[in-house]
């Protein structure tokens, strides 16, 4: 399936939503998020490490079967597992825009 980037604007419309089908606390890799960071748009790589410095990082620990809600442009990432327990997620994205220039979602395509 062929897959793009949306652009900021899309992007800013959209929330995720990560059902957890396993514990994530700290030590399996729980996603660390910079709060407040997606009101910023999207942030130019070079931005990143005085944005780390200037706002502290927090974990999200989530339980077995719990759901963790989030904007796409949040930075964040998910540090490596320090045991062998699964990290089983589903990851589910909704917009509530239309995409622009023609383009469509998966969900609007015709399959036959």
């Amino acid at each position: 399936m062929i897959h793009v980037q949306p652009l900021a604007s899309v992007l800013e419309h959209m929330l995720s939503v990560r059902l957890h089908l396993d514990p994530c606390p700290a030590t399996n890799g729980a996603l660390r998020v910079i709060p407040g960071s997606h009101l910023r748009g999207r942030i130019p790589e070079e931005k990143l490490p005085a944005i780390r410095i200037a706002i502290p990082e927090h974990v999200c620990e989530v339980g077995l079967g719990g759901a963790l809600l989030m904007r796409p442009l949040l930075l964040h990432a998910s540090s490596p597992s320090q045991n062998a327990a699964h990290r089983r997620v589903i990851h589910l994205d909704f917009a509530s825009v239309q995409l622009p220039s023609g383009m469509r979602w998966f969900s609007e395509s015709k399959v036959s």
